[in-house]
């Protein structure tokens, strides 16, 4: 049974997340629009193979506070909220951690200055001066009306979404909420800052991860990645699991834990 919990982050924004079962600590961090339920499948699965799992809601999202700001530095100060809360901000009782999509460059920069055990990334390529032209298409109707807004997210979700259909899919459009002024706060640094700046980020951000590193894409995300993300953290392992889209560790869930067991360093 899941227990609740909430935190005050560094600048007072509320942050709730829930513990399950015992054992090796793993955080997990949902994607962007949605929040920690999107993980339910995945939750008892995990406690049974000898996880204590915390899931968490990030800030704008489920049941955790808005806040001013949304960017990564923020979250990230964040998921260090969690984990000092829950006492596993120590290298002796450092959690791994599995972020999907957003919460995948979360746990990533979480990584590069906090303590944790590993990081398993699940289809977020670190390269975010590719994703900016991607985005920047779709950037007026991202500012536009409601409508507009909600035809955008429809849009990238519909696109990703690959072969989660039927009660899966249904659960996870349920469990999102796209909040326009969340999204924007979370993109703004993509659709603002130049294709320069933002490898310069992502080149200092990578060059400070030393943990174990699994990058597991349901999307693949080019031929190069592999190497250009090696080049970046020489700990980590890019891995492809082919035509499964953004949600791999939801189509193939039993896979999935046993690959989260098989990757732990501890």
């Amino acid at each position: 049974m899941a227990s609740m919990a909430s935190v005050e982050a560094a600048d007072g924004t509320r942050i709730d997340y829930q513990v399950t079962g015992e054992g090796r600590s793993l955080l997990l961090v949902h994607g962007i629009t949605e929040s920690s339920r999107t993980w339910e499948p995945l939750i008892e699965p995990l406690v049974d193979v000898g996880y204590q799992v915390l899931a968490m809601d990030l800030r704008g999202h489920g049941t955790s506070g808005r806040a001013a700001s949304y960017d990564l530095g923020s979250m990230a100060g964040d998921v260090g909220a969690v984990l000092a809360d829950a006492g596993l901000d120590d290298a002796d009782r450092a959690a791994l951690l599995v972020g999907h999509s957003l919460g995948g460059a979360v746990v990533s920069a979480y990584a590069a200055g906090g303590v944790c055990r590993g990081v398993v990334n699940v289809d977020q390529p670190l390269a975010l001066s590719g994703f900016k032209a991607t985005l920047g298409v779709l950037e007026p109707m991202l500012r536009g009306t409601p409508e507009e807004f909600d035809g955008a997210i429809s849009a990238i979700f519909d696109q990703m979404a690959g072969p989660l259909e039927g009660a899966d899919r249904a659960r996870v459009d349920g469990v999102r909420r796209a909040a326009q002024d969340v999204v924007l706060g979370v993109w703004d640094l993509v659709l603002t800052a130049s294709e320069a700046d933002l490898d310069a980020m992502v080149d200092e951000l990578a060059g400070a991860i030393s943990v174990p590193y699994l990058a597991l894409h349901g999307i693949d995300p080019g031929p190069d990645y592999a190497e250009w993300l090696t080049a970046r953290v020489p700990s980590a392992t890019v891995e492809v699991w082919a035509d499964h889209g953004h949600y791999p560790h939801l189509i193939d869930r039993d896979r999935f834990v046993d690959r989260i067991v098989a990757f732990d360093p501890s």
